[in-house]
């Protein structure tokens, strides 16, 4: 399993965040491991909306599963290989919000013996990510 959670404060009000955070086509824009992210359901975003990812080279069907604007949402891709479960969670701050980020990565069945290099990548991959979600929140800092 590999693991990651980030907390960033931006001047964005807690609707403006939950919003960008939750319409996943905005990972390409901040996830440097995101090469492609479309809209694969119809209407407006909530729960039940759909992504179509293209993440490291794997193709991923997003779905949120949880969806309590402006607080917290759960987007959640399954494969065969793999499951992510990314938590978005937000909280309003002082001039702004501080969004949460927590993302879980878990191999399945046999490929469960590539968790510890999945692991390192992943790790890799996320302090990347963790960077590009700074620079894309407006006003954005790193907090604990």
């Amino acid at each position: 399993m590999a693991h990651f959670v980030t907390n960033v404060k931006t001047s964005l009000s807690p609707e403006e965040a939950f919003d960008y955070m939750t319409d996943l086509r905005n990972f390409v824009e901040w996830d440097p491991g995101v090469s492609s992210s479309e809209m694969a359901s119809a209407g407006d975003i909530g729960q039940g909306s759909a992504f179509d990812v293209v993440a490291s080279g794997a193709n991923l069907t997003y779905v949120l599963v949880e969806y309590d604007r402006p607080r917290r949402a759960v987007a959640e891709a399954n494969t065969a290989r793999l499951r992510s479960y990314d938590i978005i969670e937000v909280q309003p701050a002082e001039g702004g919000s501080i969004v949460t980020y927590d993302a879980t990565l878990e191999l399945k069945g046999p490929f469960k013996l590539f968790s510890p290099v999945m692991a390192l990548a992943f790790a890799r991959i996320a302090a990347k990510a963790d960077e590009g979600l700074q620079k894309a929140l407006p006003q954005a800092v790193k907090v604990s």
